[in-house]
């Protein structure tokens, strides 16, 4: 071989050799980059995490929503109870006062007055009071004699210091002028309210 070909093939073996480490480094770098493109580790730590965030949040509003909702709601309920323990005692309270107001005889005035304004409380125990002297006298003059029955009775609209209740009361009424006894039949409005633990009569009213 001639030093000319010698120096040719030296050339050209040494070019091959520049194109294969080129196509190794890029072949290379595609490697890594794929790999690091294809890394789950990398791609999914960012995201993985908000996405956790996103998730606890949500418990935790979830949870205090039903914490609140729950509040209310058993709030609403005690509420509703203690307006219908109300209710009750009131209206059992009003049923027996009904029956002290209008049951009255000329023989024991004292007591029946003394029952009245014990049961009684605000304007209506004022009123009563001022005008129990006159009334006492026109029982007295007649030989009046009255007794009360509570026929029915209801809620007209309840809290848990006010409850106003509806009665229809028959009333038997005696006295020197009409020996024989007289029905009378009412509708009474009276209005309890809670005074020191007990229910005591602030208006009674005939609609």
């Amino acid at each position: 071989m001639s030093k000319n070909s010698r120096t040719a093939a030296a050339v050209v073996e040494r070019e091959n050799a520049d194109e294969k480490t080129e196509d190794d480094v890029v072949t290379e770098d595609a490697a890594t980059g794929d790999a690091a493109t294809e890394n789950p580790a990398i791609d999914k730590a960012v995201p993985g995490k908000d996405r956790g965030r996103i998730g606890l949040l949500a418990a935790v509003l979830v949870a205090v929503l039903a914490i609140v909702v729950a509040g209310v709601l058993g709030w609403k309920w005690n509420q509703a109870d203690a307006v219908d323990d109300a209710s009750a005692a009131a209206l059992d309270a009003a049923r027996q006062y009904a029956v002290v107001l209008t049951s009255v005889s000329a023989d024991d005035l004292d007591a029946n007055f003394e029952a009245v304004l014990d049961g009684a409380t605000g304007n209506f125990k004022d009123m009563y009071a001022q005008s129990s002297e006159q009334l006492r006298q026109l029982l007295v003059d007649n030989q009046a004699t009255a007794e009360g029955v509570v026929i029915e009775a209801g809620i007209k609209s309840a809290t848990t210091s006010k409850v106003e209740v509806l009665l229809f009361v028959d009333q038997t009424v005696t006295n020197a002028v009409t020996p024989e006894p007289r029905l009378d039949r009412s509708r009474v409005v009276m209005t309890m309210e809670l005074v020191d633990g007990r229910w005591l009569a602030s208006d009674v009213v005939l609609p």
